[in-house]
């Protein structure tokens, strides 16, 4: 197959081709990226589980989308479609970026919001992005239709879906022991309706145990946020910012084996407890 394939490009996590019929072939990595930074050390066994969740998500939720069907252990074949550039993120916790972006007063909370970290929000919060391999900003309606990305009309059904995703995914995670605490969709046109598309896994999202949650404090994840804090514990997350406001790009380091592996072992918990089957 590799010599029928057509190399389109490389993301930050996963390798992009054109198949002979117009499908598109995801081929998952171990790369791991994180502040939009992509890090040279691989995560072992991290395309795998990620090839893994998106045909799990895109087989469990009631959605059109763009999945054909799996390849091999970590590939996929899927529809090809035109990306509507808008990150659809919903958050259900105050945490990330979200906690800084108030901090720092940027943004007000919600009505009847706590101001504790990792607190839950009275409703999920629909809080896009712009979707960009460099760095994504936050957007918001105005942006999004002063920019012709999308209608009035396509952006609350993007709006309203995505939230609807997010409760749906929260009810599974729910059920086996997680807290999903957000989560970051894509969505393209195909013969001009909306579907579901890109990929569902512990890049997209935050996880967190529900048996070691506490409101205002730090949580254990099990998703890529356990590189984000190690990044941020040692001043790296501010190190990337000062580099992007010099005009220059950010260096990653190396990581460390004992983090990538700790990393690796929680994406693979997650993928057995959510999926109810054994990696």
């Amino acid at each position: 197959m590799t010599a029928c394939l057509k190399f389109l490009r490389s993301g930050k996590v996963k390798d992009i081709y054109e198949l002979p019929d117009g499908n598109i072939l995801f081929h998952f990595s171990d790369r791991v990226s994180a502040f939009d930074v992509k890090f040279p050390t691989p995560i072992p066994k991290k395309g795998e589980v990620l090839c893994r969740f998106a045909e799990f998500w895109f087989k469990k939720l009631p959605v059109p989308n763009h999945y054909v069907r799996t390849e091999n252990k970590d590939k996929i074949v899927v529809k090809k479609m035109n990306m509507i550039p808008i990150e659809c993120v919903v958050r259900g916790y105050l945490y990330g970026s979200l906690y800084h972006r108030w901090k720092t007063g940027q943004i007000s909370l919600p009505t009847g919001s706590s101001d504790l970290l990792a607190s839950k929000l009275p409703t999920p919060l629909f809080d896009p992005t712009t979707k960009s391999e460099t760095h994504d900003l936050p957007l918001t309606k105005k942006d999004a239709l002063d920019r012709n990305t999308v209608t009035p009309q396509e952006y609350d059904w993007l709006e309203n879906t995505s939230v609807e995703i997010y409760r749906q995914m929260h009810r599974i995670a729910d059920d086996a022991g997680f807290i999903l605490a957000d989560l970051k969709l894509e969505f393209g046109k195909i013969n001009g309706s909306i579907v579901l598309g890109d990929s569902i896994g512990p890049d997209e999202y935050r996880l967190w145990p529900k048996d070691t949650y506490r409101v205002g404090e730090t949580q254990e994840s099990f998703d890529k946020q356990l590189l984000r804090d190690w990044l941020a514990s040692r001043g790296y997350q501010q190190k990337f910012e000062d580099e992007r406001n010099a005009g220059k790009e950010p260096v990653a380091p190396q990581l460390p084996e004992s983090l990538c592996l700790e990393l690796s072992s929680r994406y693979i918990t997650a993928y057995e407890k959510i999926t109810k089957t054994s990696f």
